[in-house]
């Protein structure tokens, strides 16, 4: 077995750890999940507004990469990987859902307790319209959103993320963003 670093407190790139993890290193596959798995549950979380789904998904991600890493012939394509499987989930999730109009309060708080209180709460009231509006927008617009303004993805990126060419792309932000603002508009 090898180890993750090649000098201590030295980082590895990506490509190194998914090399070595292919190799069956688990300390560098443990670098990789511990690397991402807070971008993948960000994701995830804001995609099904659902902090459970969104552990259950990560966890699948992870477990699920692990066990097809041989089949990834480009080390450089592992993040994309990953947001790919992320977002494929967070869909086939989406889609086994009934509908319903439930919010997760736990979302809805604001991060910021160090204000006053009433900043915090018309924060914590932005958030859980910004939340409760991203639920409104298709899944895959959703997506789209989530991945270009919250993760910072390249419409390339985000193309090969959800199987669509750069135009449905950038139609699909354009929407997103237009539906979000109408919605926001009260708040600004």
């Amino acid at each position: 077995m090898t180890t993750a670093s090649a000098e201590p407190g030295t980082p590895l790139d990506d490509v190194t750890l998914v090399g070595r993890a292919r190799d069956g290193d688990v300390r560098a596959y443990e670098q990789l999940v511990l690397r991402y798995q807070g971008p993948m549950f960000r994701l995830a979380v804001k995609m099904l507004n659902h902090r459970g789904d969104a552990e259950d998904v990560v966890q699948e991600v992870f477990l699920g990469a692990w066990r097809k890493l041989e089949q990834l012939s480009d080390d450089n394509a592992f993040v994309g990987w990953l947001y790919r499987s992320t977002t494929n989930r967070c869909l086939n999730v989406i889609r086994a859902r009934r509908p319903q109009a439930d919010v997760d309060l736990d979302l809805a708080e604001s991060p910021r307790t160090d204000t006053q209180p009433e900043h915090a709460a018309q924060v914590s009231g932005q958030l859980a319209a910004l939340n409760a509006a991203l639920q409104q927008l298709t899944p895959q617009q959703r997506a789209c959103w989530l991945l270009r303004e919250v993760h910072g993805r390249s419409y390339d990126e985000i193309g090969e993320v959800v199987g669509a060419n750069g135009t449905a792309v950038r139609g699909r932000i354009a929407r997103a963003r237009a539906q979000l603002a109408e919605v926001m508009k009260p708040w600004r």
